[in-house]
């Protein structure tokens, strides 16, 4: 039984490595950390800087 449970063990804990280095890592790639940039200008009866529209009244 020896034989196969430090194996064992040494996959299992190489795999969590692995799951875990492979998790942050795809989470770190995938993260949108900047702003997007607003235009000056436009419309100014738009929603885009903040103006609710509610529609015609």
């Amino acid at each position: 039984m020896g034989k196969f449970l430090v194996p064992g063990a040494v996959s299992a804990v190489v795999g969590l490595a692995l799951g875990t280095v492979a998790t942050l890592g795809i989470t770190a790639a995938a993260q949108q950390n900047t702003r997007p940039v607003v235009e000056p200008g436009g419309n100014p009866s738009s929603s885009l800087l903040n103006q609710v529209e509610y529609g015609s009244r």
